[in-house]
């Protein structure tokens, strides 16, 4: 998500977004080639297009169908593969632009990505750009991405777009490899000025393996820092980490009645390690959270289509929801009995029956890839439905007082006299 205002005191994003109607964010794999060889790359990308991707007429007609969703438009985000090696891009920006979506793109770090290219993106009004940085060393990103010398060239990029004045966010995959690593990320990130960082919990999807998959206890940890992390300035989203926003919502209150989250909740040695690095390197945080806790999941404000028009509820989870050369996307997303059921949040095991399954829901991608279940329960998560009520009750938090306070907070609460669920 790029482009959109932050409050200096939290973060509000799209609090009243009509979700049954239309996705906050359409992501699109324009392409699958791409020059890099990423070990955890969800498209499995390969240096040459594969056969069946959608044609300049195909690609314009989706634009069009993305345009029939209204204003405000969803978010495109260009992405891949690499967008840039797609040889018409350009003029598919263009169009989009012409039709009034907001566009962002995802652009390898490779020798496609050039000053013409930055350039271009100015030109042609692109609202935002991420570009992924998976370590605050070479050693780290570069091993990860496959190619030597990409970090340097990361850097250098972000520094590059940003003189242009693009709006770049990093987007940051979490994974065995680089988990004891997050503390210097922040530090990297506050140092090169950039202040929206999207973690992305990691899937074992394409080339990612399960070995470099995290536990739950390890999750919940990750969640626990990135909280803490969002106090030095930073906004702070997850993808498919819905986990965080739970973690957020349950350390804010206590805050905000006084409590030490960490004495309450108890996170485990990995968060205590970076936390720990994380106040050595930046000191004691100063300013208040900027966690996003915007109640976006696989399939509700969130769509995904593939190179040859498949449509799946994210890049993640490769469950076939239909497909735009045989239906209008706006079609697809409204109608689709099984993103109908996960914007209700009709969940089985512990997310349907967790109170936070509204702004959390759990990752539906991880559900359906490790369980083969896309309304199953989120394996990552170790909470227990019920916590949260129990813990208010326990303590005596005045929950009412806070709602204003904290994104997200109504959508786990039962509603106030006169209110409707989810208002």
């Amino acid at each position: 998500m790029m482009g959109q205002s932050h409050s200096s005191h939290h973060v509000v994003l799209h609090r009243r977004w009509p979700f049954e109607e239309k996705p906050l964010l359409i992501f699109w794999e324009t392409t699958k080639a791409c020059m890099l060889a990423c070990k955890h790359c969800r498209a499995s990308a390969i240096l040459e297009p594969l056969p069946g991707e959608l044609s300049h007429e195909e690609a314009v007609r989706l634009i069009d169908d993305i345009a029939g969703f209204g204003k405000p438009s969803p978010i495109l985000v260009f992405t891949g593969g690499d967008p840039l090696m797609r040889k018409d891009i350009w003029s598919l920006v263009a169009r989009a632009k012409e039709r009034g979506i907001r566009v962002a793109m995802a652009p390898a770090v490779s020798p496609k990505l050039t000053n013409e290219a930055i350039s271009k993106m100015v030109e042609l009004g692109v609202d935002g750009v991420s570009i992924s940085i998976d370590g605050s060393k070479p050693e780290i990103h570069d091993s990860i991405r496959g190619i030597p010398g990409v970090f340097n060239r990361s850097i250098e990029v972000i520094k590059k777009m940003m003189g242009f004045g693009l709006r770049v966010q990093v987007n940051t995959a979490v994974m065995r490899d680089n988990v004891e690593d997050l503390a210097d990320m922040v530090k990297l990130l506050l140092d090169l000025g950039i202040r929206v960082w999207e973690v992305f919990y990691l899937i074992p999807v394409g080339r990612a393996q399960r070995e470099l998959d995290l536990t739950p206890q390890e999750w919940e940890d990750v969640s626990h820092f990135l909280y803490e992390a969002s106090k030095y300035g930073i906004v702070v989203r997850t993808t498919e980490g819905p986990m965080f926003r739970r973690v957020a919502i349950m350390r804010r209150l206590l805050e905000l009645h006084g409590y030490d989250p960490d004495e309450v909740l108890k996170p485990g040695p990995l968060y205590r390690r970076l936390v720990s690095r994380l106040r050595s390197l930046l000191g004691e945080p100063r300013g208040k959270p900027l966690a996003s806790t915007t109640g976006t999941r696989d399939g509700k404000g969130i769509i995904f289509i593939s190179h040859d028009g498949l449509v799946y509820p994210s890049g993640f989870m490769p469950y076939p929801v239909g497909s735009v050369r045989r239906e209008s996307i706006v079609k697809i997303y409204r109608e689709n009995p099984v993103l109908r059921k996960i914007r209700a949040a009709e969940f089985r095991g512990r997310c349907g029956a967790c109170e936070f399954r509204d702004i959390c829901g759990g990752s539906r991608a991880r559900a359906y890839v490790l369980r083969a279940d896309p309304l199953g329960e989120d394996p990552a998560c170790p909470y227990t439905p019920g916590e949260f009520a129990r813990l208010i009750e326990k303590l005596g938090l005045d929950t009412r007082r806070a709602v204003e306070e904290i994104e997200g907070l109504r959508h786990v609460l039962p509603p106030l006299p006169g209110e409707s669920p989810g208002s």
